[in-house]
């Protein structure tokens, strides 16, 4: 009976760790502020992704206060800005903020306003914080004093990838606590096992096949987002460069569970042929 319950308590603390894994790591590098802008800010320094969204975020920039008589002087400013902004000073802070507002819109208290003001029915950038730098820009160039705007919205996904956005926040949490009782499921197995080595070696080989289901499942989900088209050339290039450092990162984590893994496997096959040994040996 002690060796059932222990092989189903092993079995149940690899299924949950298996979840919660993957649970953690999206609450802790998406849903998390700080976690999505560490991830996201090497985005910014994309040569083609910086020109598109410069462009981008210079078309919106109003310039109706502008007197007629200067259309031909501010012409050529918008047009260098939008080459430029990537070289200003304050672009690095500008893009980290644009990030911090975006992710605020998809995951943070102010999404759920956003939504129902129509603002924000899909994934999108806030590059608010780009257009004042551009703004900024002109003004000190032509001296002409130009207001920036609170919010400028780029969409970047559909309206599904919002709802998956919300799903994400919602469930993801939840890892924390299925990785608690994968501990106290493991805690369990040891304590009923009449072979400790033997629990060792069945979480080590769970591991390992958490880890090759992980591969796959990043594999395959990062090849159905890079081919699906967002309908726009800039969400599009955050995509190509999102996507891989997503799952660069999760497959940091995938190793280190392999590895672990690979470890507890060795140590509990080790420690069971010495226990094996033990008695032949004293006889």
């Amino acid at each position: 009976m002690r060796t059932l319950v222990s092989a189903v308590a092993t079995i149940l603390g690899v299924l949950l760790a298996a979840v919660a894994v993957p649970a953690i790591w999206v609450d802790r590098t998406i849903v998390g502020e700080d976690g999505f802008v560490h991830l996201a800010a090497p985005l910014g320094s994309n040569t083609e992704f910086q020109r598109q969204l410069a462009t981008a975020a210079v078309g919106t920039i109003d310039t109706s206060a502008v007197p007629g008589f200067l259309n031909d002087l501010v012409q050529p400013v918008l047009e260098n800005a939008a080459t430029s902004l990537a070289g200003l000073p304050g672009y690095p802070a500008a893009w980290e903020e644009t990030l911090r507002k975006s992710h605020r819109l998809s995951f943070g208290p102010a999404s759920a306003s956003a939504a129902e003001t129509g603002q924000a029915s899909s994934l999108t950038l806030d590059v608010a914080p780009l257009v004042a730098l551009g703004t900024e820009e002109i003004s000190r160039t032509t001296g002409v004093p130009l207001d920036p705007p609170q919010e400028t919205l780029i969409n970047v996904g559909q309206p599904q990838h919002r709802e998956w956005a919300e799903r994400l926040s919602t469930y993801a949490p939840m890892g924390y606590l299925l990785a608690g009782g994968s501990g106290v499921a493991f805690l369990l197995a040891l304590v009923a096992a009449r072979r400790r080595w033997a629990v060792a070696a069945g979480a080590g080989l769970g591991g390992l096949a958490a880890a090759g289901a992980w591969a796959a499942a990043s594999g395959i989900g990062s090849a159905q987002a890079l081919s699906t088209d967002t309908g726009n050339e800039v969400a599009n290039l955050f995509r190509d460069a999102f996507v891989p450092a997503a799952a660069e990162d999760f497959g940091t984590w995938t190793t280190v569970t392999a590895i672990t893994g690979g470890v507890l496997l060795v140590v509990g096959l080790v420690a069971g042929a010495v226990s094996r040994r033990g008695p032949r040996a004293n006889r």
